[in-house]
Parts: C-alpha cells; structure tokens; sequence
C-alpha cells in the first residue's frame, strides 16, 4: 500500500508537467497567430505603402490602431498616385496636413462592415464639414460589386484586423461636392439631366461645386416625372429653359442648413425668386409659391460644400 504513494504522485506531476508544457504551447500558438490592427495589417501589404506613409503623415496612426472597431476603405499605391497627379501635387509631402486628414477621414466608417454587410445608401465617414461635427457622407452602391461616391471600387474585400476590417479601392474618395452625390445616387438621375440640360445660361455644375456652402433640396426621378404628369408634359425636354431655371434656382438655399436648424412656420428664401415656409408637424414639409406640400423624405447628405435634402415633389415658385 505504501510503496504505491510514490507512483501516484510521480504520475501527478508528469500530468501537471505536461499540462503546463501545452498551456505554453497554445500562449506562443496565440502570440503567432494574434491578429494585426488596421495600421499594421496595412505595412505588411506592399500596395499600401503610400496609405501608411500618409496615415503616418496627417497623425492618425493611433486612431487607426486604437481598440475598436472601424471599416477602412484603402486606396492603393497607384490610387495615391493618381490623386496626387489629379490635385496638382508632386508628392504626398506637399499635401497640406488638414486636407490629408479629412481626406483620410472620409475613408473611415465607424463599425466592422464586411461586404456582406455593406448596403446601397448613405453611410457617415469619420470625415467632418468644415469646423463642425457634421460628419461627411459616402454614397456606397453594391449594385455591380461596392463603389463608393460612383468613383471608387473595392478590388479587395474582407481583410480582417483585430480592430476593423479593411477593404481596398482602387481610387482615393474624394471630399464630395453637392454634385458628387447627385452623380452617384441614381435616384437623382433626373435632377442631374435638369441640371447638365444643354441652353441653360447657368452653369450648375461648376456653381453646385464651388465653395458653398449650398443647401440643395433635391427631387427624386418620381418627384420629377410627378410634375410632368402634373403639367401635362411627356419628357423634361418639354420644360421651357427659362421655367426649367427659375424651378432649380428655387431649390438651392444660401449655407449649410441642417436638418436640425428647420423650425416650423420658417420662412426661406432660396437664391431664386421667392420664398417657401417649413413645417414639421407630421413630418417635414414645404410649402412652396404655389402652395404645394412637399415632403423631405431624407435629410443631412452633408457633402464639404453643402448638404442635401431629398424631396418627393418638385418644387414651383408662384407665378
């Protein structure tokens, strides 16, 4: 009975010995296998080079390690430079740091959406207008493949960080203009042809891309095609040129007007002739020169020049 103790307890500490022995297999298994953060999943990938220098450049690197959780949109090599040929400048050196920033920010999402998760709207970047906490927006279609603001496309998708996950593109997202959304979300398609119609004497592209800020409220397709049906006419070709601008100029308001800053009973006056009242009771709406009531259907499509408001109804000043 007594020569048994001793083998009971050498049989004890080879167990625990071994236990031990694969507890630290499995810690350096972990410490191999750990998985890297966004800014060091991106040195390891010779095609982000110029990513990182500019991460490093505008002083986000901690951000883009940080504990969290974020989807990054990564411009290529050759994305960068091509932005960099685009915009006037020989090397990332000369863009200024506040533009490089925000330029950056507007590649930022705050959540891990895989591109399973990625849908057709609007999405907030971490990209802000101006001195204010109003985040730029990234239009994202997932019609053929995911493209962003219908210039920039995710060619590799799903790369997994401890902290987010990071999709390449091939194009660096630009800070929108009002235009910029009015091109990519094809629910303004309409808007866009009224806007490029040739014989017009404005020139509403070049006017909807400059400084600003503008506050657009924008028709929908079905917001157009209601008021052809409402004046009898079969296309937009049919809208004489001279009604055809008195109606857009009465759709553009002079700064960046936020949803949250519209009262009820206010009074706007767009850079067109007349004015128009807001309500809120019931939803927002506006009633127009005609005393037609137009609802806002979607607010604070807030572009670097501008923001925009999409309405179910075209607009008509009085008569």
């Amino acid at each position: 009975m007594f020569n048994r103790i001793p083998l009971v307890l050498m049989m004890l500490l080879a167990t625990s010995m071994a236990f031990v022995s694969c507890s630290k297999d499995d810690e350096d298994d972990d410490k191999n296998t750990t998985t890297p953060n966004i800014v060091e999943l991106a040195q390891t990938d010779t095609s982000l080079t110029s990513l990182v220098a500019a991460v490093v450049k505008a002083g986000l690197a901690d951000e883009l390690s940080a504990d969290g959780n974020l989807t990054v949109f990564a411009p290529t090599n050759a994305a960068f430079s091509a932005f960099l040929s685009a915009n006037g400048f020989a090397t990332l050196e000369d863009v200024p740091n506040a533009l490089l920033t925000q330029v950056l920010l507007n590649h930022v999402v705050a959540g891990k959406l895989l591109s399973t998760d990625l849908t057709t709207g609007y999405k907030n970047t971490l990209a802000t207008y101006g001195t204010t906490t109003s985040n730029l927006k990234v239009y994202v279609s997932t019609a053929s493949g995911v493209v962003l603001n219908g210039t920039s496309t995710v060619t590799a998708a799903n790369l997994n960080a401890s902290n987010g996950v990071v999709h390449k593109v091939n194009t660096v997202i630009g800070l929108p203009t009002l235009p910029t959304f009015a091109l990519a979300d094809p629910n303004f398609s309409t808007l866009v042809a009224a806007i490029t119609r040739p014989g017009l004497t404005t020139d509403y592209v070049a006017a909807l891309s400059g400084a600003g800020p503008l506050t657009v409220f924008a028709p929908t397709n079905d917001a157009f095609a209601a008021l052809l049906t409402e004046l009898g006419l079969t296309a937009l070709d049919d809208v004489p040129t001279a009604t055809l601008e008195a109606v857009l100029n009465y759709h553009v308001v002079s700064g960046n007007v936020l949803a949250g800053s519209l009262t009820e009973g206010q009074v706007v006056t767009p850079l067109g002739s007349g004015t128009f009242t807001i309500g809120l009771t019931g939803g927002a709406k506006i009633t127009d020169g005609s005393n037609r009531v137009t609802n806002i259907i979607a607010t604070d499509v807030q572009a670097n020049n501008g923001v925009i408001h999409a309405i179910d109804r075209v607009l008509v000043p009085a008569p």
